[in-house]
């Protein structure tokens, strides 16, 4: 997918064809040969000028006011995630290339809580990059050894999707997720090469991408059909590692005394090998990595 440079009169064009005119109040008149409000209804509800509202979408005029932004933000019914990004793509301030390590690489600290928890447990790179794990993480889906891309997985491997019934909206949130920790850094290698990927590879990144969702990803519950288990329910929690960055460690836990809990410590005494401890891979920037299975 090659990256547009005009980011964000691509991301209110995504909103604006999102929104229909019964949602913003207004009467649906005329064919319309786009999905969602038109240029002109925008800018008459957000109180500028439909020349104006056009040089944005255009790339004219890359620096409108908050003030501006805000109103065109409300006729979006943007929350605050999609509207701090959407601020945030049209910052008056230069962008700043961060100079990232070269490797994304887990403090020892990290690896040491990582290796004493009982619960399936890894943790992941900006990029959803499996950089450690341990054994009951890796007992529970394959997938999440190290070196392995959940993104990938999710939308390209079978066997994955097959693990989560609801693969499709917790891809949802994945792809919502990497819009928030990417901001307008659209110009970073690794980003453009797995987006560019995932994007020739599937349809339905392709369409979920398109719509620009923005959403962080908080604790939530997490259903899986397990090959050996069967059906269950886990809590996944994502931790910020201090000192790091973007890199969390997430953890998968069972209500207390719940038949999930049962069916994970069944799980965790299958025969875990006793040498199976917390493994690692570095993770490098674009061309320069680890094949992935």
């Amino acid at each position: 997918m090659s990256q547009t440079t005009n980011a964000l009169g691509a991301y209110l064009r995504a909103r604006r064809e999102l929104v229909t005119p019964a949602q913003a109040g207004i009467p649906d008149i005329g064919v319309r040969r786009v999905p969602g409000l038109r240029r002109e209804e925008v800018a008459m509800l957000a109180g500028i000028s439909a020349d104006y509202y056009l040089r944005l979408e255009r790339g004219r005029d890359r620096h409108p006011s908050p003030q501006v932004l805000e109103s065109i933000a409300r006729v979006l019914h943007l929350d605050d995630a999609h509207l701090a990004h959407l601020l945030a793509l049209a910052s008056q301030a230069p962008r700043q290339r961060k100079r990232r390590p070269r490797k994304e690489v887990p403090p020892p600290g990290a690896l040491k809580l990582l290796d004493s928890l009982v619960q399936p447990a890894f943790i992941e790179g900006r990029y959803f990059d499996v950089l450690a794990s341990n054994g009951l993480a890796r007992a529970l889906s394959p997938r999440l050894a190290p070196g392995g891309n959940q993104l990938k997985d999710m939308f390209l491997d079978p066997a994955e999707q097959a693990l989560h019934p609801t693969w499709k909206s917790v891809s949802e949130c994945f792809i919502a997720n990497l819009r928030q920790s990417m901001g307008n850094d659209i110009d970073d290698p690794r980003f453009i090469e797995l987006t560019g990927e995932l994007s020739l590879a599937s349809a339905h990144f392709r369409q979920l991408w398109a719509r620009h969702e923005v959403r962080g990803q908080s604790g939530t519950p997490i259903r899986m059909n397990h090959p050996q288990v069967g059906e269950l329910t886990l809590n996944r929690e994502r931790l910020a590692i201090g000192g790091t960055e973007g890199l969390m460690l997430v953890v998968y836990h069972p209500d207390a005394g719940s038949s999930d809990a049962d069916k994970l410590a069944l799980l965790a005494s299958a025969g875990l090998p006793t040498s199976d401890r917390s493994t690692t891979v570095p993770v490098t920037d674009a061309g320069d990595r680890p094949a992935t299975r």
